[in-house]
């Protein structure tokens, strides 16, 4: 049973395409290796690395001149280099970070066949190639795993202990885990994410929609809940699995995280965010929190105990002391200046409330704005992502009827 379920867990994790989405080719001017069909760049370097089960993987590295710090991203069950090819240089672009992406074996033009253990002995090729090649250091890298390459990821992460930040996009509790709601871990089942995140010990950013078909929402929350280091995740309403980069939200929180990230000096930490189960939060999420901590004074219906109430109780309290002070015509004069400033109190109070009902509705719809209503720098990674398909969203539903 064991054995059987291992392999069809197996199954479901790896569906690359087939055939490839592209051919790697010879420069005959440079003789540098490139890959066909796509704008050549020459600040992309394509590689061929060696793992230790033996196999040859593909793998591109885009430089940037004015970056910091170096990506190191892990694609989805379904995808090659070819598709992830100007999705990676847009990432590289608008985050200013070095990216490297990898095919992992048996996909694209990598050898060998797809497993658990050869994807971590793929993760490794390539950040060791980060580290020989390029001069990167750990305390400069920052792994991203989408989907199934969460486990790659948090492999690596489990053995990087100056590592600088984990970007989990999707990703999965484990993935016997993907097709049966088990509570507890099983020998055979493979990418024990559940079980590896708690050893991680840099910040984490947890990415999910809430309507993903394929990896239910529920694994990104757990896994969240798990981290050590939480960062502010992102919840992104109505997202499924295939669709997460075409939200605006998307871009911007990459940004705002990897801007933490920079500036944070690589010994320290970034201080965990504030714990969220609201889907699709905003990236300016810190105002936010500030204004649910500031006392409410513009709400028609407090409940007694609300800072409204107890200020109309203070004021009640100023009434009655100033009725036992002895009358000397000033008492109604001070009453009249109290009642006017209560007059300009509530006249700024509805403005306020006008204004904070304005921001949250533009809020509401920037959270539910089409994809296509919503791209503004990404444009073109949104085209790309709509172009290639990303992943197969059927692969889960094939393998349990095959099952």
């Amino acid at each position: 049973m064991g054995t059987a379920t291992s392999s069809m867990a197996a199954k479901f994790a790896f569906f690359p395409p087939n055939p490839p989405s592209y051919n790697i080719v010879v420069d005959e001017e440079t003789g540098k290796l490139r890959i066909s069909d796509v704008h050549q760049r020459e600040d992309v370097d394509v590689l061929k690395l060696s793992t230790k089960k033996g196999n040859e993987i593909v793998a591109i590295y885009v430089k940037n001149s004015s970056a910091s710090l170096t990506v190191l991203y892990s694609h989805g069950n379904a995808a090659d280099l070819g598709q992830m090819y100007h999705i990676f240089s847009e990432l590289s672009l608008h985050l200013n970070v070095n990216l490297m992406g990898y095919d992992y074996s048996g996909y694209g033009h990598s050898s060998g066949k797809p497993s658990e253990q050869d994807t971590y002995a793929d993760i490794e090729a390539a950040y060791k190639c980060l580290e020989e090649t390029y001069g990167v250091k750990e305390e400069d890298t920052i792994l991203y795993g989408q989907s199934v390459g969460s486990g790659p990821a948090l492999e690596l992460a489990t053995r990087l202990p100056q590592l600088r930040a984990v970007i989990l996009h999707s990703p999965i509790l484990s993935g016997l885990r993907v097709m049966y709601p088990v509570k507890k871990t099983f020998w055979f089942d493979i990418y024990k994410n559940i079980d590896k995140i708690p050893l991680v010990n840099c910040p984490v950013l947890v990415i999910h929609g809430t309507e993903d078909e394929v990896v239910d929402f529920s694994h990104g929350k757990q896994l969240w809940e798990l981290c050590k280091e939480k960062y502010e995740p992102l919840w992104l309403k109505g997202g499924n699995h295939c669709n997460l980069e075409l939200y605006p939200e998307y871009l911007r929180h990459l940004r705002k995280f990897i801007s933490a990230i920079e500036k944070m000096p690589p010994h320290l930490r970034v201080a965990s965010g504030q714990s969220t189960d609201q889907p699709n939060q905003p990236p300016n999420t810190s105002d936010a929190n500030k204004e649910k901590l500031r006392p409410s004074t513009d709400q028609p219906n407090q409940p007694s105990n609300t800072p409204d109430a107890n200020k109309e109780k203070s004021r009640s309290s100023t009434d009655h002391r100033d009725k036992a002070r002895p009358s000397t015509g000033q008492k109604e004069k001070s009453r009249l200046s109290t009642d006017s400033r209560e007059k300009g109190r509530a006249s700024t109070d509805r403005r306020e409330k006008s204004r904070k009902s304005i921001d949250r509705a533009t809020k509401a719809r920037n959270s539910t704005d089409q994809p296509e209503r919503a791209r503004n720098s990404f444009d073109r990674l949104g085209d790309m992502v709509r172009s290639v398909g990303l992943c197969n969203a059927d692969c889960l539903k094939q393998t349990a009827s095959e099952a």
